[in-house]
């Protein structure tokens, strides 16, 4: 007897693929359609797990693009401190596709938010779509709209001279302007400006909707840049809170649900887009758990240098520096202790979203 599950290659069978295959050499990348040497510009957004991308392909010795940089003066331990070369640009988190479309409009003039600045404390003031990206906010609303224009652009030197772009879906619940649609990376009145239901509203995108902002982005991007590839990750991380009525659980596999399919969506119809599959290396089961922290939310070590350890296998050819940890090895394990100290530092610094852990209380705030 014959029939199509008789003779298929091993990656296709659980027992083969997963459960007879030690953890660290799990392998769900069949192949790299375009390969990245040490001169290809790799540009990355996205969600506060793109972070992880930037660090490694860094730490390897990559061409890791770069378009805004601090002024030459600017002491290097405020580098870190100031976002510069965290990102690829100093946007802070793009969590979202309709985020990162209109990201890419307001750097050629497309698109202008009606909403400039928001007033910090007495005497500060932050941008509204990177409220984050200066420690302790600008001195005045002059500064934010110079600044500004400096990132932007920047954000277009970053688009028509990167080779690979990588960006990490992260979120779909969001809070829009009501005036003019503008997508916030948090909660207006979090970390800086007023709340107010008569000016701004909560909305969890779908599928659809997810699919049609990133097509639109890809296809603006390659007006301005034919070389550019796009390599698509969703971002393993779970919700810190939620604002729909529903258990942090249920909205967190719902997120993901729909970022999974919009990624593959969008994969499959966009020849020069890929989808790598980070969520999957760190969500899967054959892990037992071991790629989480202790709060059941942030990444450990350990699950990131598996992830980037086939990113760069399959994608620059190159055994990288950092090597997977034997999971059931205790004495080599990475001191997970300290780890979160510093991904708790980190956080609080490059992750606008843990904010709502820590001072909002969703609770209180009407749709």
């Amino acid at each position: 007897m014959t029939h199509p599950y008789k003779n298929l290659p091993d990656y296709a069978y659980w027992s083969r693929a997963i459960s007879k295959v030690a953890p660290g050499e799990v392998d769900p990348v069949l192949e790299a359609p375009f390969v990245i040497d040490k001169t290809t510009k790799v540009a990355t957004a996205g969600s506060c797990f793109a972070q992880h991308i930037a660090r490694h392909l860094k730490a390897n010795g990559f061409n890791y693009f770069v378009a805004e940089n601090a002024h030459p003066l600017v002491p290097k331990e405020f580098l870190d401190e100031y976002n510069f070369g965290i990102f690829s640009a100093r946007y802070g988190n793009i969590y979202t596709a309709r985020q990162l479309l209109q990201l890419f409009d307001r750097a050629y003039g497309l698109f202008t938010p009606s909403e400039s600045v928001w007033k910090l404390g007495e005497n500060a003031w932050v941008d509204p779509l990177r409220p984050q990206i200066q420690p302790g906010g600008f001195s005045s609303e002059l500064e934010v709209v110079e600044d500004r224009k400096k990132h932007l652009t920047a954000v277009r030197e970053m688009f028509e001279n990167l080779d690979i772009f990588v960006f990490t879906l992260g979120l779909t619940e969001s809070w829009l302007s009501t005036r003019d649609g503008t997508v916030y990376p948090i909660c207006p009145g979090v970390s800086g400006g007023n709340y107010s239901n008569k000016d701004y509203y909560f909305h969890n995108f779908s599928v659809n909707e997810i699919v049609e902002d990133f097509q639109s982005f890809a296809a603006k991007l390659f007006t301005v840049n034919s070389k550019a590839k796009i390599i698509l990750t969703v971002s393993p991380v779970p919700l810190v809170a939620t604002a729909e009525n529903h258990h942090v659980l249920k909205s967190t596999t719902y997120s993901k649900s729909v970022l999974r399919v919009a990624a593959e969506e969008i994969s499959k119809n966009n020849k020069n887009t890929v989808y790598f599959p980070s969520y999957e290396i760190i969500t899967g089961n054959f892990s037992r758990g071991e790629y989480f922290a202790k709060d059941l939310r942030s990444v450990t070590e350990n699950g990131v240098n598996h992830v980037m350890s086939l990113f760069l296998r399959h994608y620059a050819e190159v055994v990288p520096q950092t090597e997977n940890i034997d999971l059931n090895n205790n004495d080599n394990r990475f001191n997970q202790k300290d780890y979160e100290a510093e991904l708790s530092n980190l956080a609080k610094l490059n992750c606008e979203e843990v904010l709502y852990d820590e001072i909002l209380n969703l609770g209180n705030i009407k749709k």
